[in-house]
C-alpha cells in the first residue's frame, strides 16, 4: 500500500477536508503521514468543529456529523500527533500527496510556505498523485515548475469557488468580519490566474449539499492525469474515493 503525505498548518485546518480523506484512505490500507511547519501537532479550526459563533448558520456551515466523527477519530492517530516538519520532507519518501484546506487566519503559514511549495513542485515533476481541495489548491497554484510557471499551468482544476466563498462571507460578515476571507482576492481568482486558460477552472454545478458515503454523487471532483481537485468539505468523500482510485495500479 502507498505512503501518503498530508501537510497541515499549525492551526485552523478544515477538519472535514483532512479527516475524511485520512479515514477513507486508512481503511484502504494506505499509510498517512502528516507534516506541520515546526513538527508540532496541528489543530483544526475550532469554529468548524463546534459551530460556535456561527449562530443559526452553524448547521449549514460547520463540519457535518460525518466530518466531526472522522475528526474525532483523527485526534487519536499517532501519526497525526507526531508530524514531520516541512524541512524534513523528501519527495522520494511518498507515493502521493493531499493538500487540504481551511480558511481561518492560521492556515496562511501553510498556504504561504515556500518550502512546502518546493516539495509540491517536486511531486508534480515526478508525476506522483496529488490531490487538492478548497484552499489547498492555492498551495499547488503557488508552486512553480522548472520554467517558473505554476504546476497547474496547462491543467484543469477546480477549487473553492468565488460564489461559495463570497456567500459564506456575506452571510456572516456582520458579526464575524472577514473570517471567511483568507485573502482579499478569492481562491478562484488566484487559481485561475495560474492557469493557461480561464476555462481550465471548472466551477461545477451550484450546490450547497454535502456528499456522504452513500451519496458520492453530491460531490464534485476534477481529474487531470495524476492531479485531482475538489471545491469544499462537501466534496470530501468523493474526493477521497477518487484519490484512492488514483493509487490503484
Amino acid at each position: 500500500m502507498a505512503k501518503l503525505l498530508i501537510p497541515l498548518p499549525n492551526t485552523d485546518f478544515d477538519p472535514t477536508e483532512v479527516a475524511v480523506p485520512w479515514q477513507i484512505l486508512r481503511t484502504r490500507g494506505h499509510e498517512i503521514v502528516f507534516a506541520t511547519p515546526d513538527g508540532g501537532a496541528a489543530s483544526a479550526d475550532p469554529i468548524m468543529v463546534s459551530g460556535q459563533g456561527l449562530g443559526l448558520l452553524a448547521g449549514m456551515l460547520r463540519a457535518d456529523a460525518n466530518g466531526r466523527a472522522a475528526h474525532a477519530a483523527l485526534l487519536g492517530d499517532t501519526a497525526f500527533q507526531r508530524p514531520l516538519t516541512y524541512d524534513a520532507l523528501q519527495p522520494g519518501d511518498f507515493a502521493g500527496l493531499i493538500l487540504p484546506g481551511g480558511h481561518a487566519a492560521g492556515v496562511r503559514t501553510y498556504l504561504e510556505s515556500t518550502r512546502l511549495q518546493g516539495f509540491v513542485a517536486a511531486m508534480f515533476a515526478q508525476d506522483r498523485p496529488v490531490g487538492a481541495i478548497c484552499h489547498g489548491t492555492l498551495v499547488a497554484a503557488r508552486s512553480r515548475d522548472a520554467r517558473g510557471r505554476s504546476v497547474l499551468y496547462g491543467r484543469r482544476t477546480t477549487a473553492l469557488t468565488a460564489q461559495m466563498e463570497l456567500s459564506a462571507w456575506w452571510l456572516t460578515r456582520a458579526w464575524m468580519g472577514d473570517y471567511y476571507r483568507t485573502y482579499p482576492e478569492t481562491v478562484q481568482a488566484e487559481v485561475t490566474r495560474a492557469l493557461a486558460r480561464p476555462g481550465d477552472f471548472e466551477v461545477g454545478p451550484v450546490s450547497f449539499r454535502r456528499d456522504k458515503p452513500e451519496r458520492l454523487d453530491l460531490g464534485l471532483v476534477v481529474r487531470d492525469g495524476n492531479y485531482l481537485s475538489a471545491r469544499w468539505p462537501g466534496d470530501a468523500h468523493r474526493f477521497a474515493e477518487a484519490f484512492a482510485a488514483l493509487l490503484t495500479p
